[in-house]
């Protein structure tokens, strides 16, 4: 196989990937009737809902694919698995922990900011990071300082921020395939 074939096979595999995923999400939002259709044939409503779907998609793709080449290494299902149940538990944990530090009369706080140095190379996944991170309850990504840290603005200083932190960041690792197996 010739090298620009190689080249070539990740991309297809991309498109068909996004295609797919942009067509089922266009059928899942038209609603079109499958039961009725497949007892009297493909009705004109249905054709037209297909067609305009595949078009939908094929141009989504095309945009994504520019917007977002895919990248080398596969998504890992289990660890993205994993990644979304260790965010909602988190999210739980820490609405919970914020809830109880506002309302106690003592407010409880000591909040600052905090440099992160993160493994992540600039570009989709250290972003991805940090639209995680900006999710959970107590932490709050706010930019990068001098040497390429991220800073977060932080409630509570005293608590392990940087080591939730990188247990984030090895979770957000994995997906791609890098980091370990195992749990820090």
């Amino acid at each position: 196989m010739a090298r620009s074939e190689e080249a070539a096979i990740p991309l297809v595999r991309a498109a068909f990937a996004r295609v797919s995923g942009y067509l089922g999400f266009w059928l899942l939002l038209a609603g079109p009737d499958l039961s009725e259709s497949a007892a009297t044939g493909l009705t004109t409503e249905l054709a037209a809902d297909l067609a305009a779907g595949l078009l939908a998609a094929a141009a989504a793709t095309w945009v994504s694919l520019r917007l977002l080449p895919p990248t080398p290494g596969r998504l890992h299902l289990a660890a993205l698995a994993r990644l979304a149940l260790h965010f909602v538990w988190q999210s739980i944990v820490a609405g919970v922990d914020v809830a109880r530090r506002a309302f106690d009369p003592r407010l409880p706080l000591k909040p600052g900011d905090l440099a992160f140095p993160t493994r992540l190379p600039p570009g989709t996944e250290r972003a991805a990071f940090g639209a995680i991170t900006s999710l959970m309850p107590g932490t709050l990504p706010v930019g990068t300082d001098d040497h390429d840290q991220l800073v977060y603005h932080c409630l509570d200083l005293d608590q392990p921020v940087a080591a939730g932190l990188a247990r984030d960041e090895a979770l957000v690792m994995r997906v791609r395939g890098g980091g370990s197996d195992r749990d820090d």
